[in-house]
C-alpha cells in the first residue's frame, strides 16, 4: 500500500498554524486522533512542551496509548507508525528536513501531509529517493 503526500506551503512561522489547521480538517473529516503523528523539524510544537511538562513517563505512555493525537520531533526515534503524519517544517536545515521527510513517509501508514518548506520541489526530491510519490500541493 502506497502513502499519499499532500504538501501544505508556508513559511518557517505559519508552518505550526497551517499544521494546526490541517490537524482539525483531519480531525473534522472523521478520523481518529489516535491516528495522526505530529513531527516537527524545528522547535516542539507548544503542545509537545505542554504534555512534557507532566514528565517524560506520562509524555511517552500517551504514545503507547495511541489514543490521541501526539506530538514529537522529527527525530523521533521510537517505532510508531500511525495511518497519518503531519510533518511540521518549521526550522531546522535543509538537510534536516531532508532527513525528516523521508523518516516521516515510514512512519505513515496511509497520509504524510508537509506543512511548511516552502520549496516543494525539495520535498519531492526527498521523497522521491524515498520511494514516495511526489507531493501533491494543496492552496494555501
Amino acid at each position: 500500500m502506497s502513502v499519499e503526500v499532500r504538501h501544505v506551503p508556508a513559511g518557517r512561522a505559519a508552518a505550526l498554524d497551517r499544521a494546526d489547521e490541517t490537524v482539525d480538517r483531519l480531525l473534522d473529516a472523521g478520523r481518529e486522533p489516535g491516528a495522526v503523528l505530529v513531527l516537527t523539524v524545528g522547535a516542539a510544537h507548544p503542545w509537545q512542551q505542554h504534555e512534557l511538562s507532566f514528565g517524560e513517563e506520562r509524555y511517552w505512555a500517551q504514545l503507547t496509548e495511541g489514543g490521541d493525537v501526539f506530538y514529537a520531533d522529527a527525530e523521533l526515534a521510537r517505532p510508531v507508525r500511525r495511518p497519518v503524519v503531519v510533518l511540521v517544517v518549521n526550522g531546522g536545515s535543509a538537510a534536516r528536513a531532508a532527513a525528516a521527510y523521508a523518516k516521516a513517509l515510514r512512519h505513515a501508514e496511509e497520509l504524510l501531509v508537509v506543512c511548511g518548506g516552502t520549496d516543494p520541489a525539495v520535498a519531492g526530491a526527498s521523497l522521491a529517493a524515498a520511494g514516495a510519490p511526489a507531493p501533491r500541493v494543496l492552496p494555501a
